[in-house]
């Protein structure tokens, strides 16, 4: 790719469709993920972290904030390279920034780098109500070459 900012090929319900196919597990067995914004170059999934994703103290888990992580990466690639179930994380490295409570935390992803075999993103979670930065992530996704 060049320079350019990658246009996206699908929207935020037609991702959440498309997980449901492809990983139906997601929301059966970890409620409360979804996608819900797509734009050039990044797209935005949101966790309703309730009592299932909390350890003791009353805090969102570190697991449940890393899959928020992956599956903005995700989002990204499928939503600007259309539904390839079978990109795959390669890496992904969090930092925990400060406690998360219940409730909504954003996952603001954004691509850095697309490319024919990776693609590299970075995920800022905040939580809403306080606008607070809970966790940052970055990671690479691998595509699959073209039949």
């Amino acid at each position: 790719m060049t320079n350019s900012v990658p246009k996206p090929v699908m929207d935020a319900e037609e991702l959440n469709a498309f997980l449901s196919q492809v990983y139906p597990q997601l929301n059966d067995h970890l409620e409360g993920y979804r996608v819900v914004d797509v734009k050039p170059g990044g797209c935005t999934v949101r966790l309703q972290a309730s009592e299932q994703h909390l350890r003791p103290g009353a805090t969102v888990s570190g697991p449940a904030l890393f899959t928020l992580a992956d599956i903005g990466g995700y989002a990204c690639v499928l939503s600007h390279l259309g539904p390839e179930a079978l990109c795959v994380t390669t890496n992904l490295n969090i930092n925990f920034m400060r406690k998360a409570e219940a409730g909504e935390i954003l996952g603001r992803s954004r691509i850095l780098k697309l490319g024919r075999s990776l693609m590299v993103f970075d995920v800022e979670m905040i939580t809403p109500a306080n606008g607070l930065t809970v966790a940052h992530a970055s990671g690479t996704y691998s595509i699959p070459p073209k039949k």
